[in-house]
């Protein structure tokens, strides 16, 4: 799945969200997320080289843990993200599969999480990064063939500009 993504630093995460509220977009209740990111030995920030993610999702207390495997690749010539996310029921056999193929572990990321959809398609995702001060927000949306990348990114970022946020971070929360 390609898509454009925009994130932000938020000023205030209490009036981001009452904006949003205001309306009638509300976020869902907060989950926590831990990503284990892999990339290849050779590899070098900014050079379109693939990551691959092991993600735990804790919805609920009383239920058990989700596990997803996610291939994400982020084109810098185009600003294009590929995402592929599965399902897997084998966290530990996987890992070894993906250091046996010569990925090495590079950064753990924990962050509470909220979302919001809006339309078909967007999401907007509001993190607080483990380690991190401050909020962060996300808009993720999905690409058909005839989209414009650059006419999808101005819409994300004209959104985060109408709910009165600016401070656009182009590096991944590992990176930051």
């Amino acid at each position: 799945m390609r898509k454009v993504i925009v994130k932000c630093k938020l000023k205030n995460r209490d009036e981001f969200e009452q904006k949003l509220s205001d309306i009638d977009l509300d976020f869902s209740q907060v989950y926590w997320q831990h990503d284990r990111i892999y990339v290849p030995r050779n590899y070098k920030p900014h050079a379109n080289f693939p990551r691959l993610i092991m993600r735990t999702e804790m919805r609920a207390v009383d239920k058990p843990a989700k596990y997803s495997f996610i291939l994400k690749r982020h084109i810098e010539d185009s600003g294009v993200d590929i995402a592929e996310e599965t399902i897997i029921k084998d966290y530990e056999t996987l890992v070894n599969i993906i250091l046996q193929l010569g990925f090495k572990p590079i950064a753990e990321v924990s962050r509470r999480r909220q979302d919001l959809r809006m339309g078909e398609g967007n999401f907007i995702f509001l993190d607080k990064v483990e380690g991190k001060s401050g909020y962060y927000a996300k808009i993720e949306s999905e690409l058909v063939s005839t989209d414009s990348i650059g006419a999808a990114r101005r819409d994300l970022e004209n959104t985060f500009k109408t709910l009165g946020e600016s401070n656009f971070i182009k590096n991944a929360y590992f990176e930051i």
